[in-house]
């Protein structure tokens, strides 16, 4: 399983987000939605995902079979904006590969499994709790 916890920093639209309890990154939107635009913001983080898990997975089968690929490029262009929505992925192999490798690493850019997840669908089980301390019932002055 894993896991992701998500923390406001100072009231702001920036986050600071706990993965696996190993690792920290940081969202933010866009100036323009009240943002510092500080880190992208966690839809962006779609495309994100896809293309550095396929270009792993490619990666990792080339590397069990001691192919030597040099660099590998994944572009992912991510529509939120359709219905279903709408992925574009474009992997970039460098010259010199055989036809059968090629063939091979294109069945392997199809197992990321991230994308399997996405394919697949979710259920979601949303709870939400009132257990934090705001502001407004922190000690201080009694308002009439």
């Amino acid at each position: 399983m894993f896991t992701a916890r998500a923390r406001s920093i100072d009231g702001t639209l920036r986050h600071e987000v706990d993965v696996n309890g190993r690792h920290t990154i940081f969202t933010d939107e866009p100036e323009r939605l009240g943002g510092s635009d500080a880190g992208p913001a966690p839809h962006e983080l779609m495309a994100a995902m896809l293309a550095a898990c396929t270009s792993t997975m490619i990666a990792l089968y080339a590397q069990r079979r001691d192919w030597r690929l040099g660099d590998v490029q994944v572009d992912v262009s991510y529509d939120a904006d359709v219905t279903p929505r709408r992925v574009e992925i474009r992997v970039h192999l460098p010259e010199g590969l055989t036809a059968d490798q090629v063939e091979r690493l294109r069945r392997v850019a199809d197992t990321c499994p991230a994308r399997r997840a996405l394919e697949a669908g979710f259920t979601f089980d949303e709870q939400v709790e009132l257990d934090l301390p705001t502001q407004a019932s922190a000690p201080g002055p009694a308002v009439a």
